[in-house]
Order: structure tokens, then C-alpha cells, then sequence
């Protein structure tokens, strides 16, 4: 039987844990990992509703954009609905787990979901993080460095854009002598030992190191290997906020707009007043994407689409650039299917379902 800590292992493989934001709550947020999973429901957001939805279809997981719970507890009463859902949640055995800022900030995440849809080629991460990589410098004997680069390839290492098991190899001499105990790999205890070794160089996420530092460690021979990890200031292209891309073909700002309605099912749309200009450098961000614009406008993007934004930047974009906001549930609801695909590519004979609950608190009359 598929566990429910499977399915969150291969989710978290797309949009690992460490990516959230300091803000956010992602991951488990009730329930246990280690039993069988009797169904799976996926929604944007738990609500009592959806809660109640997957009691009734037999789904012990539930998969949300949204986290359910964002601060600590001090009781659990049920006197919100948060409260609530997790009471019921634990009394039926739910498990009820967010993919949220990691999902956001994760390359083929959300907002590369939102670029497919309105048809964006050469999508890229508009605002990469920062110092968030690492350099490893090893030496291994000669003869076991295709095995060391293996592991720490597989551990993680060494991708870079659209390449992986990137490393830069150069062969030296290492010298070390054993003292009284000692065990070592080669040489003789008391005695100078020159070695032939190569020194491999390979970059890595720094949430990876304390995977990497074990298989690094699980295959190198020596009793005391020598590495070394260095912090980098290099922007890592591979995660941030917001995307940025270009339309095949120019388009009048009129027509965008009333094709982001036909597109997302929107009822309105918020926008700045137009520029003038053709949009066809198209930057944005799901959800409450609003911090971006600066760096939308500093890119040379011709419009900014988000979910959410204030009355004063509708002021503060000035013409440089066309302001459109979507809805916050309408620039995210997509984050369903990216679930769906991850979950269903792994497990393709399983029961998936999406929530029929519209739990989008905001209405228009």
C-alpha cells in the first residue's frame, strides 16, 4: 500500500521544504505520515467544508496550496474554523499537508503554471534568491572520484539551470601521515604518505549540504576526508519569486487584458491606467505578488499580473508599466493541477480527486 509520506516525499522532490518563505507554515500540518493513503483530495485552500468533502469520499489526504494553520496555538477549542478543522481532521485520521511558498518559488511552479497558460516562452525567475548556494571542494584518491561525483550528484549537487553533474575536477598530490591508531586507507601509520587525488569542485543549494555531507562520507575511503564548503554570492536562477517571459506575438493592451478574463474565468480585472504601449515582456506572480513590482519594472516588462495589490501602487506604477490584478484565488487555483500531474506521474493507477468546494471568500455582485 502507497503511504502517505510517499506521496509527500515525491511532492517535496518538486518543491522542496527549505524554498518557503521565513513567513510560512508549508508542510504536514495535522495527521500522521506512516499510514496507507485511503484517497487523496486536493484543493487551494481547507475549509470545514472541504475537511467534511473528504471525510465523505474516504480521502485520508489533504493536499492544499493555502496552509491551514500559520501561527501557533496557545488551546485548540474550535473556536475558529481553523481549530475545527484540525478537531475533525484528527478525529477521522486526516492528514492535511500545504505546498505553499515552496510550490510559489520552485522552477515549473505556480507561476510557471500561470506563463503556460497565457502562452509565455523563455520563462525564467524574476527575482532569484540570494546567497543561497553552496561550493563543496573535495579530494579523493584518484580511483574512487567517479564514485564520489556519483553520490554527490545524486545527493543534489552539482545542477545548475538546464545541466546537472556539473563539477570541475583538477588531479594533485595529497600528503598526510598517520599518527598511533590510526586505520588508514593507504600508507603506513608513522610514515609520510604522498597520494595521488583529484579535487573536485561542485556547487549545491545550502539545504542540501547535510545530504550531500553524508554522501560524500558514505563512499570516500579515507578515515578523515578533507572538504571544504564555501558561501556563494551567485543568484541561484533555479528559485524565486515571480516569472518573466514574452508573448510569441505583440499584443494591444485591450486585448491582453480581455484574454486574461477569457483565460482565468474572471469577472473583473483590476488594471492601471493603460500606457499606451504593446505588451509583449509579460512579468508576474500569483497571490499577493505586489512586492515584485519594482523589480517587474527594473526587468523593462510592459505589464505586471498578480492576485492582489494596494490602492497606492496602482499610483506608484505611474505609466511604467501596466498594472493587472487577477484575484488572489484566481492567480493560484492552478496550483490543483500542478498536484494532480506531480502525484499522477508517480502513482498513475491512484484515485486523485479535486475539491468541489469553491472556498474563494471573496464575491462580486
Amino acid at each position: 500500500m502507497v503511504k502517505v509520506k510517499d506521496i509527500l516525499k515525491e511532492l517535496e522532490k518538486y518543491a522542496p521544504l527549505p524554498l518557503q518563505e521565513d513567513f510560512d507554515n508549508a508542510g504536514v500540518q495535522v495527521g500522521d505520515t506512516n499510514q496507507s493513503v485511503t484517497g487523496i483530495l486536493i484543493c487551494l485552500d481547507v475549509t470545514e467544508e472541504v475537511i467534511d468533502e473528504a471525510i465523505e469520499m474516504d480521502c485520508n489526504l489533504v493536499i492544499s496550496h493555502h496552509p491551514l494553520a500559520f501561527k501557533p496555538f496557545k488551546s485548540l477549542t474550535g473556536k475558529t474554523y481553523i481549530e475545527r478543522c484540525i478537531i475533525k481532521a484528527c478525529k477521522h485520521d486526516l492528514v492535511v499537508y500545504s505546498a505553499h511558498t515552496n510550490m510559489d518559488n520552485t522552477v515549473g511552479g505556480v507561476n510557471y503554471q500561470l506563463a503556460c497558460m497565457i502562452g509565455l516562452q523563455n520563462v525564467r525567475i524574476l527575482s532569484p534568491q540570494q546567497q543561497s548556494l553552496l561550493k563543496l571542494v573535495t579530494f579523493v584518491p584518484k580511483g574512487y572520484a567517479e564514485a564520489a561525483r556519483s553520490a554527490l550528484f545524486n545527493a543534489g549537487a552539482g545542477s545548475t539551470g538546464n545541466y546537472d553533474s556539473c563539477s570541475y575536477n583538477s588531479i594533485g598530490e595529497g600528503t598526510f601521515r598517520a599518527n598511533e591508531g590510526a586505520d588508514p586507507f593507504v600508507g603506513e601509520p608513522g610514515k609520510l604518505h604522498t597520494e595521488k587525488e583529484v579535487r573536485i569542485e561542485t556547487i549545491l543549494p545550502a539545504f542540501r549540504k547535510a545530504g550531500v555531507t553524508r554522501a560524500l562520507l558514505s563512499v570516500h575511503p579515507y578515515e578523515e576526508p578533507a572538504f571544504d564548503f564555501y558561501p556563494l554570492n551567485n543568484t541561484w536562477t533555479q528559485a524565486g519569486s515571480g516569472v518573466v517571459g514574452e508573448l510569441p506575438v505583440a499584443e494591444d493592451e485591450l486585448s491582453f487584458l480581455q484574454r486574461l478574463k477569457d483565460i482565468f474565468h474572471l469577472e473583473s480585472i483590476r488594471h492601471s491606467a493603460f500606457t499606451g504601449r504593446e505588451i509583449r515582456e509579460v512579468a508576474l506572480c500569483g497571490g499577493s505578488g505586489a512586492f515584485l513590482i519594482k523589480e517587474a519594472i527594473g526587468y523593462g516588462a510592459d505589464i505586471f499580473i498578480t492576485g492582489e495589490a494596494k490602492y497606492n501602487d496602482f499610483y506608484d506604477v505611474e505609466d511604467k508599466i501596466l498594472l493587472a490584478v487577477i484575484g488572489h484565488y484566481e492567480s493560484e487555483v492552478c496550483t490543483n493541477d500542478i498536484f494532480y500531474n506531480i502525484i499522477s506521474k508517480k502513482f498513475p493507477t491512484f484515485a486523485l480527486h479535486f475539491s468541489n468546494v469553491n472556498s474563494n471568500p471573496v464575491k462580486y455582485l
